[in-house]
């Protein structure tokens, strides 16, 4: 009978393989409906300078995502520590089933140097649950200003998004509420002790709103700079289309590949955005083509967080003191 451990890792390689024939599939259908001679002729339109300089952007963007982490997730950790976890995090997210392996694996390599285990925990999911928010947000209203022609003008489509602050604005409260509630009690057993230090934590960062502000502001701003890579790979490939579709598509391709269907988004961001830019006059083929170009941006950052990973820190000099 297999141990737990083998069991567990069992089910991990039948999810990433399921993923990974996801992906097959949807590339497979992708190129049945798109000839891969016009994504290839495309594709070879962006230029090398113009995808090294991406490469440089998107790791200049996760720099900041590093930044914006680290102050998510309390003292004990430097950025230089940070910087590399979040590297090996772009790493994981290649070869693991979710975006959440990736976040699960560098919170677990900085680990040992957090003052606060439970904060770190904490700042970790508000961290991804910030970067889900900063997209939502980018999409509802670029998706507005993109469509607001194509629809009647007196619509208005920010209700949505008043509905998701005002719930987001009614958990914030409800964690500073029940942490009062639970910390008038003495937890008893280690779960519970475990989930008041948790909720402990995540009501202390509800009580700094100025640096939840900062870091969606962050976050906000690097998946603009995302956007704008790719706005480039369209311009250099011809593909007419508004700059607010751009930001509308993108960002609600990436959420709908946050979706643990297939191994790291792929094919499944590719066709999302080739649909929702269609009827903006964007050609499927150019479109799929920037989302391939942009996945190898993708790749190539994950093996430079690989190979950072192995590069260890050398160890400190001993030196002999002089009696």
């Amino acid at each position: 009978m297999a141990s737990k451990p083998e069991e567990s890792g069992r089910r991990r390689i039948r999810a990433w393989i399921i993923r990974l024939c996801v992906s097959a599939l949807l590339l497979a259908v992708i190129f049945t409906l798109v000839p891969f001679a016009d994504v290839w002729a495309a594709a070879r339109q962006i230029s090398p300078l113009l995808w090294i300089g991406a490469l440089g952007l998107f790791l200049a963007g996760h720099a900041a995502a590093a930044a914006k982490w680290r102050i998510l997730i309390g003292g004990g950790i430097s950025y230089r520590q940070a910087f590399r976890a979040h590297l090996a995090g772009l790493a994981a997210n290649l070869a693991l089933p979710s975006v959440a392996g990736g976040d699960v694996v560098r919170a677990g390599l900085v680990m040992k140097h957090a003052h606060d285990k439970a904060r770190l925990a904490v700042g970790s999911v508000a961290d991804r649950l910030i970067d889900t928010l900063g997209l939502v947000l980018i999409a509802c209203a670029a998706g507005w200003i993109a469509w607001r022609p194509r629809l009647d003008s007196d619509i208005w489509m920010g209700w949505p998004l008043l509905g998701l602050l005002a719930v987001v604005a009614a958990g914030l409260a409800g964690a500073v509420v029940f942490d009062r509630f639970v910390s008038r009690r003495e937890p008893s057993g280690k779960l519970m002790r475990l989930a008041t230090k948790v909720i402990h934590s995540a009501a202390e960062l509800v009580r700094s709103p100025g640096r939840l502000l900062l870091c969606l502001a962050i976050s906000m701003a690097v998946q603009c700079l995302f956007v704008g890579i790719n706005i480039a790979f369209a311009e250099a490939t011809h593909i007419e289309a508004p700059v607010a579709a751009w930001f509308f598509a993108w960002t609600t391709a990436k959420i709908i590949a946050i979706a643990p269907i297939s191994l790291g988004g792929l094919g499944l961001r590719e066709a999302s955005m080739a649909a929702l830019l269609v009827p903006f006059g964007a050609d499927p083929a150019q479109v799929v083509a920037i989302g391939l170009v942009w996945q190898s941006v993708l790749y190539v950052s994950g093996l430079i967080g690989f190979l950072v990973q192995l590069q260890r820190p050398a160890p400190p000099k001993l030196t002999m003191e002089r009696s």
